[in-house]
C-alpha cells in the first residue's frame, strides 16, 4: 500500500505505474481516492472543529456551576448536546469514508522499482546470471515420480483416495531426503546469520490482507470455517505478522528470521493442479527467510537473500539462474522480486524452485509495523522475504540432476550428515 501524501501529491506517477504493471481497469481508483481523500480531509476538519468548541464548552459547566449560575449551565449543557448531535452525523460518513479510501489504496498496486523490466507477464521475465553449468547425461531422465516409484519413495494413489489430486505420501529414503533438505537448509541459515523460528501456522484475516493482495489471498488461502483464521501459504506471511503493531528501535535493525512451516494453498488460477507429479500441489513444507530493515538497507538485503538460495542450491551441485520479473508479474506489493530457478536435465530447461521480493514498506504500512530512531523520528520499515528452500520443487531438481543411471540417488557430500551417513539412495 503506497503512502496516500504520495499519491496526492504525484497522481500522475501512480497511474503510469499503474500502466506499467498492465492493470488500467484500476486507473479510475486515482481518481476516486483523490476524491475521497477530499471529502474526508473536510469531514475531518469540520468534525475536529465541532469537538474542540465542544470540549471548550464543556468545560464551562463545572464553572457555571461552582457559581450557582444553574440556568446558564443548562443552557451550555443544551450547546454541548446539539454539537455531540452533529458531531454523530459526521463521524459515521468519517468512518465509511476512510473505509472506502482504505479499501482503494489497498487495490492500488504498489511503486515499483525503477529497474524493473517492462512487460505483461512471466514470459517477459529477463534472466540475470547463471550459476553452474547445465548438462544432459547420456541416459533417459524418467519424470520425477516415476523416479521415486521406483524407490518406493512415493504413494499418489493412496493420497488421491485419502484427500484428492495435489496431495501425497513421502515412503522410505525419500521421505528421509526431504526432511534432510529441510534440516540443511535450516542450518545453511542459521550459519549465515538467521535466527531460526517454528511461527503459527494459521493467521487472521487483519494479518493475510496485511502481507498480501486481495487477488493473491483469493487465489491462495483455504479459510477455517466459523473462525477468523488462515491457513498460511507460506511462513512468510505469520512472519511479518509477528511484528504487526510494534514500534522497533532502529538500534535493533534488522531482524534476520528463517522459518519452517508446513504450507497451504489452493492454487486457483491458469495453472491448477498437476494429477501425476508434484511441482503444483495443495500442501508442502518449506524454509524461508524475512528481513526486516531500514528503508536504506532494503536493496542490500534483497541482493544477500537471493544469493543465499543459489548458495544453497549450488551446495547440492544443482545448477540455478536468477531471473528478474517484469512489471506485469509482480505481485501488488511488491516493489522488485526475482525468481530463482534450477535445471531440469530432463525437461533441457530451467524451472522455478524460489522467489525472492523486496516490497518498501507496503506491508509495513498495512501491518503498521514503525521504527524509532535515536532522535524521536518514526517511519516504517521495509520488509524482504525468500524461500531457501520448497523441497517438493527441490525434490524434483535435486532427483534429476543426482540421479545415477542404474536408477539410483546420488547424496551430495553437504546432505549425507542429514541422512544417516548414505551416500546413495537405491533401490
Amino acid at each position: 500500500m503506497i503512502d496516500i501524501k504520495f499519491l496526492r501529491e504525484n497522481p500522475d506517477a501512480v497511474r503510469q505505474n499503474i500502466k506499467n504493471k498492465f492493470q488500467d481497469f484500476k486507473l479510475p481508483l486515482v481518481d476516486e481516492v483523490i476524491e475521497l481523500d477530499e471529502k474526508l480531509r473536510k469531514t475531518k476538519v469540520e468534525a475536529d472543529e465541532l469537538r474542540a468548541k465542544r470540549n471548550k464548552i464543556s468545560k464551562e459547566i463545572g464553572t457555571l456551576m461552582a457559581q450557582g449560575k444553574k440556568e446558564e449551565a443548562e443552557q451550555v449543557k443544551a450547546s454541548v448536546a446539539s454539537l455531540g448531535e452533529q458531531l454523530a452525523k459526521l463521524e459515521p460518513i468519517e468512518a465509511e469514508l476512510e473505509e472506502k479510501i482504505k479499501k482503494d489504496m489497498m487495490t492500488i498496486p504498489n511503486i515499483i522499482d525503477p529497474s524493473v523490466p517492462i512487460g505483461k507477464d512471466d514470459s517477459e521475465n529477463v534472466e540475470i546470471e547463471k550459476f553452474g553449468e547445465p548438462f544432459i547425461p547420456d541416459f533417459e531422465i524418467p519424470y520425477h515420480t516415476e523416479i521415486m516409484e521406483k524407490l518406493n519413495g512415493i504413494d499418489l494413489d493412496s493420497a488421491r483416495k485419502v484427500a484428492g489430486n495435489g496431495f501425497y505420501y513421502l515412503m522410505g529414503d525419500i521421505a528421509r531426503l526431504h526432511s534432510a533438505v529441510i534440516s540443511y537448509a535450516r542450518d545453511f541459515m542459521i550459519d549465515r546469520g538467521f535466527t531460526y523460528c517454528v511461527p503459527p501456522f494459521m493467521i487472521r484475516s487483519e494479518v493475510v490482507t496485511g502481507v498480501m493482495s486481495f487477488a493473491e489471498m483469493d487465489a491462495m488461502m483455504y479459510k477455517i470455517e466459523g473462525e477468523d483464521l488462515y491457513l498460511i501459504g507460506t511462513s512468510e506471511h505469520s512472519m511479518i505478522g509477528k511484528f504487526i503493531d510494534t514500534m522497533n528501535e532502529e538500534a535493533k535493525l534488522p531482524y534476520t528470521l528463517t522459518s519452517y512451516s508446513p504450507c497451504f494453498r489452493k492454487e486457483k488460477g491458469a495453472h491448477g493442479i498437476e494429477e501425476r507429479g508434484i511441482y503444483r500441489i495443495h500442501q508442502f513444507e518449506k524454509q524461508e527467510m524475512i528481513v526486516v530493515c531500514k528503508p536504506e538497507e532494503s536493496k542490500m538485503w534483497y541482493d544477500k537473500l537471493w544469493q543465499n538460495t543459489v548458495d544453497l542450491f549450488r551446495s547440492l551441485d544443482i545448477p540455478v539462474r536468477t531471473l528478474e520479473c517484469c512489471s506485469g508479474d509482480l505481485a501488488d506489493l511488491k516493489v522488485k522480486s526475482c525468481d530463482v530457478e534450477a535445471w531440469s536435465p530432463r525437461q533441457k530447461k530451467y524451472f522455478e524452485v524460489g522467489s525472492c521480493s523486496n516490497l518498501g514498506d507496503a506491508q509495513a504500512r498495512r501491518l503498521r509495523i514503525r521504527v524509532k530512531d535515536e532522535n524521536g523520528n518514526k517511519y516504517f520499515a521495509h520488509t524482504l522475504n525468500n524461500t531457501v528452500v520448497a523441497p517438493p520443487r527441490m525434490l524434483i531438481a535435486f532427483l534429476e540432476n543426482n540421479l545415477n543411471e542404474d536408477g539410483s540417488i546420488r547424496i551430495p557430500e553437504v546432505l549425507r550428515p542429514y541422512m544417516g551417513g548414505k551416500e546413495v539412495i537405491g533401490k
